[in-house]
């Protein structure tokens, strides 16, 4: 991301970070919003209800995105004795993914059917395109299921008990590490997460109401 400056793209760059943020925020919000449905108002009272940037956005982490390209917002606090069922895991963890697809599917439509209609600004084009893929791709990362990403909550719910139980034990020994090494090999060259990039591109195709 930080390329985009040296090559002098000022403008994309400013319109990146723009999306970043409301994707991150909107992506914490979705986990605070579903928390407080199943009871657990530990978010709401901490001042994280809100898809305000100021209370979801960590600068190191933001830092990290621009020159590393990889980062992260505060995570979202929860107190699982709080909640009312035993799937609330499950659906706290599925909310953040959830709210990117639901971001990526209205900016989407909303950009298609203006440029329908006869909208045509350059800036506009490019924000609403990096908004949606982002989103995507931002889904599609955090359902991974390893180290502390969303997915390592979502998978034990859709295995059997035993398996699950596994499979919890050997992710907190080795999830962070693992993905670290994802994420070392991404930053020297390795495209382990280009499957990624390629299928949000090609979910923007799956998510389209308009030609």
């Amino acid at each position: 991301m930080i390329m985009l400056l040296f090559g002098g793209q000022y403008v994309v760059f400013l319109l990146l970070l723009i999306a970043l943020i409301i994707s991150l925020s909107f992506h914490e919000y979705g986990h605070a919003l579903v928390a407080k449905w199943y009871g657990d108002d530990t978010a709401e009272r901490m001042g994280r209800l809100t898809v305000n940037p100021l209370a979801h956005i960590d600068p190191v982490g933001l830092a990290m995105v621009v020159f590393v390209g990889f980062g992260f917002a505060k995570p979202v606090p929860v107190n699982p004795q709080k909640f009312r069922s035993p799937s609330a895991e499950l659906w706290v963890a599925a909310a953040g993914p959830g709210m990117n697809l639901i971001l990526a599917f209205v900016t989407w439509n909303a950009f298609l059917y203006a440029r329908m209609n006869g909208v045509d600004n350059e800036g506009l084009t490019i924000f609403c395109v990096l908004l949606a893929q982002i989103n995507l791709l931002l889904m599609l990362f955090n359902l991974i299921p390893i180290g502390p990403l969303d997915g390592h909550y979502i998978l034990p719910h859709l295995l059997p008990t035993e398996l699950a139980h596994r499979y919890r034990r050997l992710n907190d020994r080795y999830g962070i590490r693992i993905l670290l090494g994802l994420l070392l090999l991404s930053l020297i060259g390795v495209p382990v997460f280009q499957y990624l990039s390629s299928l949000a591109m090609q979910m923007l195709e799956w998510i389209s109401l308009f030609g």
